[in-house]
C-alpha cells in the first residue's frame, strides 16, 4: 500500500460479546394495569415496538507472513457503547522505507478512539469521531480507517477514509458493501502525519437500518483483496459462531494471498487497470493472477436483540 505521489517523503481471536449495560427495572403497579390494558388491543391498534439491537463479535487477526513477529500493523477496536462500535485500522507500509514503524500510527489512532467514544463533541457520529482521534494521534505515518456505530435502533453509522470495508449480509446474500476511496490503483486514501493528507471531511459517510439476524463483516483489505463476496457468504452460512466464522474468514483470505495461481479481486482489478503478468507467464500465454501478501483484520459481528 502507498501513498500518494504528492507527498515526496514516502511513496505504501477472540470473541467479544458486545451487551447492554442497561438493567431491566420493576414495572409500577400502574405501569402493570397499562401494560394488562394493552395486551388486550388488537395489534393493528398498537405501533409495533422495534426491539433495541446490538453486536456479538468475533475478531481474528493474520499478520503478513513477513511481519508475524511484531504482529503486523493492522489494529482495530471493539466496544459496547451504545449498541457497539467496530473499528479497524490499516497501517501503510512505504513508511518503513523511512525507518518509521508503520503499525504506531494505526495503534495510536485506535487507540484514540477508544477513549473519544463517549466524547460529547462526537455524539454518535462515527467522522467526527475519527476526526478527534487523527487529531490527536501524534505517530509518524499514515492508516486507512473504518468506524462503524451502532444506535439501539438499529441504524448502523459508517464512516471509512480509504480502503478499509464493511459488508452487511441479510438472508444469504450481500446487502450493503461500502466502496474504497483511492488515488489510483494501491493508492488509497488514508490519514496521516503529513499536513498534505485527507482527513475526516473525505470519509465516505453511510447508514443503513439493520434488522435481528444481520451479519455484519468489516476488515482491512487484507480481507477484502484476497476473497470474493460469494466466499464470504458461504463462508458465514457454515459457522454460526462469529469468533470461528472470523478466524475462517481470515485463514481463507490467508491461503488466496499466498497462492499465486488463484484469481483474486486483487489481481482482477490489477488486470482491468492495465497491469500485466510477468513476461515469462506471458510467454506461456498465462494472465496476471495471485492473491496479495498482506495483513488480514476480519471483525464479523451478529445483530442480535437486547
Amino acid at each position: 500500500m502507498t501513498v500518494p505521489t504528492f507527498r515526496a517523503s514516502v511513496p505504501k481471536s477472540h470473541p467479544l460479546l458486545i451487551h447492554s449495560l442497561s438493567s431491566a427495572l420493576p414495572l409500577t403497579d400502574e405501569a402493570s394495569k397499562k401494560k394488562r390494558l394493552l395486551s388486550c388491543c388488537s395489534s393493528s391498534e398498537l405501533n409495533p415496538v422495534r426491539p433495541e439491537l446490538s453486536f456479538c463479535v468475533g475478531t481474528h487477526l493474520i499478520p503478513h507472513p513477513n511481519k508475524v513477529e511484531k504482529g503486523g500493523e493492522d489494529a482495530f477496536f471493539v466496544s459496547s457503547y451504545n449498541g457497539g462500535i467496530i473499528a479497524v485500522a490499516d497501517g501503510v507500509s512505504g513508511w518503513a522505507e523511512q525507518d518509521v514503524d508503520p503499525s504506531l500510527f494505526p495503534k495510536e489512532l485506535m487507540a484514540h478512539v477508544s477513549c473519544l467514544v463517549g466524547d460529547e463533541e462526537v455524539n454518535n457520529n462515527p467522522q467526527i469521531l475519527i476526526g478527534k482521534a487523527h487529531a490527536a494521534t501524534s505517530s509518524t505515518g499514515s492508516a486507512t480507517v473504518i468506524v462503524a456505530m451502532l444506535e439501539r435502533n438499529g441504524i448502523l453509522k459508517i464512516a471509512n477514509v480509504g480502503d478499509c470495508g464493511l459488508k452487511v449480509i441479510r438472508e444469504g446474500k450481500i446487502n450493503f458493501s461500502t466502496s474504497p476511496q483511492e488515488h489510483y490503483f494501491d493508492c488509497p486514501y488514508q490519514l496521516s502525519s503529513e499536513a498534505v493528507s485527507q482527513t475526516y471531511l473525505d470519509a465516505m459517510v453511510s447508514s443503513i437500518e439493520l434488522m435481528e439476524g444481520d451479519t455484519i463483516v468489516t476488515g482491512s483489505d487484507g480481507l477484502f483483496d484476497n476473497v470474493f463476496d460469494h466466499e464470504i457468504v458461504s463462508t458465514l452460512a457454515r459457522y454460526r459462531n462469529v469468533a470461528e466464522a472470523a478466524k475462517a474468514l481470515a485463514n481463507l483470505a490467508s491461503n488466496h494471498s499466498l497462492d499465486s495461481n488463484f484469481d483474486s479481486p486483487y489481481s482482477m482489478e490489477a488486470r482491468s487497470r492495465g497491469f500485466e503478468a510477468p513476461l515469462w507467464k506471458k510467454i506461456l500465454g498465462m494472465k496476471l493472477t495471485g492473491g496479495k501478501p498482506d495483513d488480514i483484520t476480519v471483525i464479523v459481528g451478529q445483530v442480535v436483540s437486547l
